[in-house]
C-alpha cells in the first residue's frame, strides 16, 4: 500500500470539487452545494497536511529523537481529523440551520445538480483508489480500519461523507426542485454538517489514543510472543510491552528467561537470532529491547 499515491489522489481531487462547489454556489445560492464547497476545501487541507506528516515522518532518528519520527503522522493525522470534520462539520452546520431558518431561493437548481453529481462520482473515485491501492498492498478493507494509519482511514472516511453526503444534496435539491420549497436546501447542509462532526469525534477519540501511547494489537503482541517462545533456548518470555511509534513502525520490549548454562556467547547469540527472527517476520517491529533473565 502507497499512503502517498491515496493522498495526493485526494489532494488532487478535492482541490478540482472545491473549486467546481464554490463556483456553483457563488452563482446559484444554495447552501446545500456551499456546505460541499466547505467539506471539499477541508478534505483539501487535511490531505495536504496528512502529505505533510508522512514527509516529517520519514526523518532520520537523532539524538532528541532516538526511535524516529514516526508519530508525525499520528500528530498530523489529529490535526487534519479536527479541521476536516470538527470545523468544517461545525460551519457547514450553521450555514445550514441560517438557510433553514431564512430560507434565500435557489438561482439555478439544473447546475447546482450536475456539480453535485459531479462531486459523488469523483468521491466513488477516490475509494476506488484507496480500494485499489489495498489490493495491490494485499491488504484488506478491514485490515485498514482496524490498523494505526489514521491518515489513511481519515481520507476514506472523507471520501465515505463525501459520498453520503453528495447523495443527501443530490435528493436535497431533487426535492426542491419538486417542491420549490427551499428549507430543504439548509436542512441538508446542517444534516451534512451534523454527520461530519459526529464522526470527527469518533476518529479524534482514536487518533488521541496513539499520541498518548497505544500498545500493539493483542492479536499481533500474541503472535510475536509465540514465536519467540518457539526458541528452543527459551524458556518462556516472562513480559512483553509494546508502543506504536508510527503506523508502520513499532517498540517492542521483551524480558525472556533463557535456558541456564548458555554461555555469554551463545546468550548474545541467541538474542541477536530472535530479533532477527521477530524483525523478519513482523517488519513493523523497528525498535527491539531484549531483557534477558535467569
Amino acid at each position: 500500500m502507497r499512503p502517498q499515491v491515496i493522498l495526493t489522489t485526494a489532494l488532487i481531487l478535492n482541490a478540482t470539487l472545491f473549486v467546481a462547489n464554490l463556483w456553483i454556489a457563488l452563482l446559484s445560492g444554495s447552501r446545500t452545494v456551499l456546505a460541499e464547497a466547505i467539506l471539499t476545501v477541508t478534505d483539501l487541507t487535511g490531505s495536504a497536511l496528512l502529505l505533510w506528516g508522512l514527509r516529517l515522518s520519514r526523518r532520520p532518528a537523532d539524538l532528541q529523537h532516538p526511535f524516529g519520527f514516526g508519530k508525525e503522522r499520528f500528530f498530523w493525522a489529529f490535526v487534519s481529523i479536527v479541521v476536516t470534520f470538527t470545523i468544517a462539520g461545525i460551519v457547514a452546520l450553521v450555514t445550514g440551520l441560517d438557510q433553514l431558518l431564512a430560507p434565500r431561493p435557489i438561482e439555478d437548481l439544473r447546475v447546482a445538480l450536475i456539480v453535485v453529481a459531479a462531486t459523488l462520482g469523483v468521491s466513488l473515485l477516490g475509494v476506488w483508489v484507496t480500494l485499489r491501492e489495498l489490493r495491490l498492498g494485499r491488504a484488506t478493507l478491514q485490515g485498514l480500519l482496524e490498523s494505526s494509519h489514521e491518515g489513511l482511514k481519515a481520507v476514506f472516511y472523507q471520501d465515505v461523507i463525501a459520498i453520503v453526503g453528495a447523495a443527501l444534496a443530490l435528493g436535497g435539491l431533487l426535492a426542491i426542485y419538486q417542491t420549490h420549497l427551499d428549507a430543504i436546501d439548509g436542512a441538508v447542509a446542517a444534516a451534512e454538517g451534523f454527520l461530519l462532526v459526529s464522526t470527527g469525534f469518533v476518529l479524534t477519540g482514536e487518533s488521541r489514543e496513539y499520541l498518548v501511547g497505544r500498545a500493539l494489537a493483542p492479536p499481533l503482541a500474541g503472535q510475536i510472543w509465540a514465536l519467540v517462545e518457539r526458541d528452543p533456548r527459551v524458556v518462556r518470555v516472562r513480559s512483553l510491552q509494546s508502543m506504536q511509534l508510527g503506523p508502520d513502525d513499532a517498540l517492542v520490549a521483551l524480558k525472556i528467561n533463557f535456558q541456564d548454562g548458555l554461555t555469554t556467547d551463545q546468550l548474545e547469540t541467541a538474542i541477536d537470532q530472535v530479533s532477527l527472527a521477530v524483525r523478519t517476520t513482523y517488519p513493523v517491529v523497528r525498535h527491539l529491547v531484549i531483557e534477558p533473565e535467569s
